[in-house]
């Protein structure tokens, strides 16, 4: 686990670093999507999460869904063109879920990608990623030890 300014930041996964989403490609072929330790750390202790339905086009840096706190509302952006083929239904249930276990059990919607070769070209991983985080983290001032 790598850790960048006080988050956490696992190796093996993708990173679309400015927009706090992390990435599995799956064996089927799927890649799975959900929101970092740094993005659920600004947000708050998260109240709703809504992903969007089953059998929807996503395209990349559009909203795949939104999450909602007490101090803020945004999207969870797909890095990837393509349909989603599952959302996380826990996450809808419990959405605190998301502060508690992002990078597990809070995973927010599988897409079956278009073309994940041209996709995948700008995420990163492993200490590349780390490192990356960190530069982007301390430009923005973010610290996950710290209170938001």
């Amino acid at each position: 686990m790598g850790i960048a300014n006080n988050c956490n930041v696992p190796e093996e996964l993708l990173y679309s670093v400015r927009e706090h989403v992390w990435v599995r490609k799956e064996d089927d072929g799927t890649v799975t999507i959900g929101m970092t330790d740094a993005a659920q750390h600004l947000a708050g202790i998260i109240v709703t999460a809504t992903p969007k339905a089953v059998g929807k086009k996503v395209k990349k840096g559009r909203s795949t869904g939104t999450v909602e706190s007490g101090k803020w509302v945004g999207p969870i952006k797909s890095p990837v063109n393509g349909v989603i083929v599952a959302s996380n239904e826990a996450v809808v249930a419990d959405p605190k879920l998301l502060n508690s276990d992002p990078y597990g059990e809070a995973w927010f919607i599988r897409v079956e990608p278009n073309d994940w070769e041209a996709d995948s070209e700008g995420l990163v991983t492993g200490a590349e990623a780390v490192a990356e985080y960190q530069v982007f983290l301390r430009e923005e001032g973010i610290d996950c030890s710290s209170s938001t």
